[in-house]
């Protein structure tokens, strides 16, 4: 069998009962067909259990040519469902006119780029099963008040609860990375909206964390902060310490006081 080549840092996932444990992480509908999309299938391992559950429609978007012409080998009636196309510049809204969820063995190297694709389309994205190095597992699971939390921990828990499920070794991939792996789910919350400008929350987080040595005051310093916002208790704590609700609140009071200077 010819096997796919690696691409972008992805290594492939061959342990079938690993595979197995991902796919039934997907919280499945009592009644009506969910749609799922997965990112990155390689040689499909993850996709032949997605294929055997009848409550799935199946989209798959694959950017390597020869990991396609195997897939589509090995199993045809894959033809139809298979996209050849880059996940962080396709657009989604012609894919799927209705809500979906997203499931994979995320390549290493663009896992944080994919999650800010997840933030674009948190409306339509209802949830996401994946697996993923195990210290970017860690980091978008982590509660405020751990070093591990951070930008994406923030931005993401705000729409979404998210629950680490297990840890994966790297024996079980071809080829082994030299990592530990983690399989996490996001399943979408029920905050329609942030109680705040979003735009604004998502500058006032990432800032925040740019400088995460310092405190938010000197974090923030050159927004020129009026006196309310300034003498805010959490002012003086370090951005790790605060919750997503803090940042909303936090970001609801730069936005409410005149004369801001937006980041």
């Amino acid at each position: 069998m010819v096997r796919p080549k690696k691409y972008l840092g992805q290594h492939f996932l061959r342990d079938t009962n690993i595979a197995r444990k991902i796919v039934e992480a997907l919280q499945l509908p009592s009644g009506d067909t969910m749609s799922v999309l997965e990112i990155g299938p390689g040689t499909g391992v993850l996709t032949r259990f997605l294929m055997a559950i009848d409550k799935i429609d199946l989209r798959l978007v694959e950017i390597d040519r020869e990991s396609v012409v195997h897939l589509i080998k090995e199993t045809p009636a894959l033809a139809s469902r298979i996209i050849e196309a880059d996940f962080l510049e396709m657009d989604l809204r012609r894919l799927f006119t209705a809500k979906y969820s997203i499931i994979g063995n995320f390549p290493y190297n663009i896992s944080s780029q994919i999650f800010f694709r997840v933030l674009d389309e948190r409306d339509r994205v209802e949830q996401v099963v994946c697996m993923l190095q195990k210290e970017v597992a860690d980091r978008i699971a982590s509660k405020h008040g751990n070093k591990t939390y951070g930008i994406l921990s923030v931005l993401l828990q705000a729409y979404y609860d998210i629950e680490f499920l297990f840890k994966v070794s790297p024996g079980v991939f071809n080829p082994p990375p030299k990592v530990m792996s983690a399989v996490i789910r996001l399943m979408r919350n029920n905050r329609k909206k942030l109680d705040c400008d979003e735009q604004l929350f998502q500058q006032v987080v990432k800032q925040s964390f740019q400088k995460r040595r310092k405190t938010l005051r000197n974090a923030l310093k050159h927004l020129n902060l009026p006196g309310p916002v300034a003498a805010l208790d959490m002012m003086d704590k370090r951005p790790e310490q605060l919750s997503v609700e803090d940042f909303i609140f936090l970001t609801r009071s730069i936005q409410q006081s005149e004369g801001v200077r937006r980041i």
